[in-house]
């Protein structure tokens, strides 16, 4: 089984989408932006939301190559920006 990070390196999105998420990462603050993504209440450890936020990144991405009317762009950004910070924290606690 690969681990989060090697999980993470696999996935190939498109440049503009990636180059938001990385820009938009910047300035994510977990304690504010994180419960709007998975929910209110205790925030779960970074390996386990990174998990949640790629399932979430998932379903997205799978409305956004089949052209679902329910996909939003914005949420999918969201989700990146969160995925790559959380990403960031987790590769610095790593090292």
């Amino acid at each position: 089984m690969q681990d989060i990070l090697s999980m993470l390196a696999t996935i190939q999105r498109p440049r503009l989408l990636m180059r938001a998420a990385r820009f938009g990462a910047e300035e994510y603050r977990r304690d504010v932006h994180l419960p709007r993504l998975l929910g209110y209440g205790k925030l779960p450890r970074y390996g386990a939301a990174l998990i949640q936020l790629m399932d979430m990144e998932a379903a997205l991405n799978t409305q956004r190559k089949e052209d679902d009317a329910a996909y939003s762009l914005t949420r999918h950004i969201d989700i990146l920006i969160a995925i790559v910070a959380e990403a960031r924290v987790l590769r610095t606690a790593q090292n």
